[in-house]
């Protein structure tokens, strides 16, 4: 543990990427398997399993010393771990440390009840340096400036691999990666996955520029529209029995069938109701949306399936994160997918191929297929740089589109973000002016920052929080809304303040939707701060029935 401990110290106080990349091969070459391969797992977020809440993390520490002190400590520090790691008053040191790989056995097998008091011996035996390493793996909340993305290729690097072999194993081995470490050192045969049932690295798109719309040459693209779902991946192969593999090369479970998010993230538990009528063994590139009459045609014949009948995205939100959904929930808010890419049919893989040829398959399959709750999506035309520019305000008049895309078709499939091969053309966003009401410290490089802010709008002469937005505002318009907090200032609330009503935001958000979990009514989605409204009176500021107009019907 005292290994992991000075690492994260470092990458936290070091400055560029190159400098980071090199303390954290230093550390994979001169650490033991499993330590390393779970150092490896908490730095790229793959540590899936919860140690222990922040609301245990505070609970225990209020048992420990005075609540006052802490919730005065936690207003100043801005930060949970590092506020219990120092003001921690127990100190017994243990030399060595428990390894890293204990601690998370430990944390993995300990009852419940005996968390908080496993927690509280660690916390005793440590410094506050280590005490903040483990809080921060256990809550899941490392901040040391390294994403998955520069652990791939830091492991590419450190096995004179080209990361797309890296991108490939990725989903289908498991922490502590024994298996993957000692084949990047050249000591064991590389993971086989090739029947594994696991996600692959998907296809993203760039915004488009005005130069590519009038660049536009019709012949050349594929275009469809931009569906307000989410962006998922369909893995099946129920042909013969699949086992996951992880990195000590043991069988975990068995799968035949997934649904995995754009980051990887397996979502199958949400959607039962769609993995069950999926057989094969396809790798499917898609939109996951509500569709009312997917449902209906899974009870009818296989042989006459309408169009899709697209909800709006305020309807797949309540079936999104459902653990278990109802059958009710599910009957009133049926998923479908929407098919636009297919990585894997029949067994062969298709990613070789270019777009025109993929497409051309994937489109006989599914006709040929009938699977309930999926579509082929829709291309569109357009023959000219200004009718796409006339098909794109088009389709955004339809509020369960978000806009084009646009993809070569000769492109082949390619992991990451390619130049010039995708573009996505969103449709512009839905702006409010509304009024700050409060203000809290943000985390991290923010945590001596008021960065995080509740907007409202008028109903009558009372405002009514409508959202929160804590993006969209330069470094140097930080500082000033830092400034203008502090000054206007009138109320606190714990670690919020409140503020006088006098500062405007124009927010910007792509839709907003009825909510009844808050006083307004109403829920924006991806609310962001467009611009700082310094000239404008807060009277002046949009009011809730003028906002309620937009909502999406």
């Amino acid at each position: 543990m005292e290994a992991f401990s000075d690492l994260l110290e470092q990458l936290y106080y070091t400055a560029g990427n190159k400098a980071k990349a090199q303390l954290i091969a230093d550390y994979i070459a001169n650490t033991p398997d499993p330590d390393r391969g779970w150092a490896i797992a908490a730095m790229a977020g793959t540590l899936r399993f919860d140690f222990f809440k922040r609301n245990t993390v505070k609970k225990l520490i209020a048992e420990h010393t005075d609540p006052q002190l802490f919730a005065m400590s936690y207003d100043y520090v801005g930060e949970v771990s590092e506020t219990v790691a120092h003001l921690w008053p127990h100190s017994e040191a243990v030399s060595p440390l428990p390894s890293l790989h204990s601690i998370v056995d430990t944390f993995a097998n300990v009852a419940k009840q005996q968390v908080s008091k496993t927690l509280a011996d660690y916390l005793t035996m440590m410094t506050p340096s280590q005490r903040w390493a483990l809080l921060k793996l256990g809550t899941r909340g490392l901040r040391i400036g390294v994403s998955a993305r520069s652990i791939k290729q830091i492991l590419a690097d450190y096995g004179n691999k080209d990361i797309k072999e890296i991108e490939t194993l990725w989903h289908a081995v498991t922490p502590p990666y024994t298996q993957l470490l000692q084949w990047l050192e050249g000591k064991a045969d590389k993971p086989d996955i090739e029947n594994a049932v696991t996600f692959h690295p998907v296809m993203l798109s760039h915004p488009i520029e005005e130069s590519d719309i009038d660049g536009f040459e019709p012949g050349m693209w594929q275009i469809e529209n931009k569906y307000d779902g989410i962006r998922v991946q369909l893995a099946v192969n129920t042909e013969k029995t699949i086992q996951k593999i992880s990195s000590d090369n043991t069988e975990e479970s068995d799968i035949e069938k997934a649904l995995f998010s754009r980051t990887g993230d397996d979502i199958s538990h949400s959607f039962p109701d769609l993995l069950e009528h999926m057989q094969g063994n396809m790798v499917l590139d898609g939109e996951l949306l509500v569709i009312q009459n997917a449902s209906e045609e899974a009870k009818e014949s296989l042989a006459s399936i309408a169009p899709p009948k697209v909800d709006t995205f305020n309807a797949l939100q309540q079936r999104l994160n459902k653990k278990k959904p109802a059958k009710s929930l599910m009957q009133s808010n049926p998923v479908g997918l929407i098919v636009y890419d297919a990585l894997v049919l029949e067994g062969e893989q298709l990613t070789s191929l270019t777009l025109q040829e993929r497409r051309k398959k994937l489109a006989a399959w599914i006709e040929h297929k009938k699977i309930p709750r999926v579509f082929l999506s829709n291309t569109l035309e357009a023959s000219s740089p200004q009718e796409l520019r006339q098909l794109h305000s088009r389709v955004c008049a339809n509020r369960s589109v978000e806009g084009l895309m646009l993809k070569r078709l000769d492109s082949t499939y390619v992991p990451g973000r390619p130049k010039g091969k995708w573009f996505k053309w969103k449709r512009d966003p839905l702006v409010v002016d509304a009024v700050i009401m409060y203000a809290q410290r943000g985390h991290g490089k923010r945590s001596s920052f008021y960065s995080d802010f509740t907007f409202g709008a008028w109903q009558g002469e009372q405002l009514l929080p409508i959202g929160k937005a804590y993006s969209g505002f330069t470094d140097e318009e930080l500082k000033k809304l830092d400034n203008w907090v502090r000054r206007n200032a009138i109320g606190r609330f714990g670690p919020v303040r409140e503020v006088k009503k006098e500062l405007v935001f124009e927010v910007a958000f792509d839709a907003v939707h009825p909510s009844n979990r808050h006083k307004s009514g109403v829920a924006l989605r991806f609310p962001r701060i467009h611009r700082i409204r310094w000239d404008k009176p807060a009277n002046e500021a949009d009011t809730l029935e003028a906002l309620k107009q937009l909502i999406e019907r």
